[in-house]
């Protein structure tokens, strides 16, 4: 299994809880406005050692509420994450964060987990970062993804990625289509894009255009709420 890393205690990582975050190598999108796509493409990743990491969980498990598995995307590696969930799920609970557009592998891990966390990227034909027909492909996969989590049940923290520039009644029927498919306890997190200084983005001109929203967020909280979605978390600007 490839890695870039884990760090024993986070309190950024899903919302409300401390875990112990592990980052996987490797994804199967290129969202241009992703600060982690170094990671993605397997810059400076490195083989886990798994005795190290089970000994660091086992010393820091009464810390932390439970174990994240990040990336990249941690499906692109989902044999060897399934036989190491095998062995932590022993200690914590498990959260995964995942585009979930790799189904076969979700339903390989889903009976390992215990909490999903997924962005909902729209427009996908945007924000996936490539061509439109190998976009809608994948969002037609990302809504089966939240089917397979709602049919076990799972809690669910469902991202939005706020960018600039999209009218909200452009993205409203994106949307929809993703809240019309999940059926299990959840909330959103509204997280605004952000760019240079504060990230390295992949795409450096997209976000120059598209990151840091204005009043964007604030009309996706309203469209929301016309939903009667109550539970809306708004991440600030750091």
């Amino acid at each position: 299994m490839l890695v870039s890393g884990w760090k024993e205690v986070s309190m950024v990582d899903v919302h409300g809880k401390t875990t112990f975050t592990l980052w996987l190598c490797g994804c199967n999108l290129r969202c241009p406005f992703c600060h982690n796509w170094r990671i993605a493409q397997g810059e400076g990743c490195f083989k886990l050692n798994r005795e190290e990491l089970i000994a660091e969980v086992d010393a820091n498990s009464f810390l932390v509420d439970c174990f994240h598995i990040t990336g990249g995307e941690p499906l692109i590696q989902w044999k060897e994450l399934r036989n190491l969930l095998v062995d932590v799920r022993r200690y914590l609970p498990i959260s995964l964060n995942s585009n979930l557009t790799l189904v076969k592998p979700l339903e390989r891990v889903i009976e390992f987990l215990d909490h999903v966390a997924t962005d909902l990227k729209v427009p996908p034909t945007e924000l996936y970062g490539l061509p439109r027909e190998s976009s809608i492909k994948l969002w037609k996969l990302f809504l089966d993804g939240l089917s397979i989590v709602s049919n076990y049940s799972i809690p669910l923290e469902l991202r939005i990625p706020v960018s600039r520039g999209f009218k909200v009644e452009d993205i409203k029927p994106w949307i929809e289509e993703g809240i019309e498919r999940i059926n299990t306890d959840f909330y959103v997190v509204l997280n605004p894009l952000v760019g240079p200084p504060l990230t390295d983005p992949r795409d450096k001109e997209w976000c120059a255009e598209h990151c840091w929203p204005r009043n964007e967020v604030e009309k996706l909280k309203d469209l929301l709420k016309s939903l009667g979605i109550e539970k809306v978390i708004v991440k600030s600007y750091p």
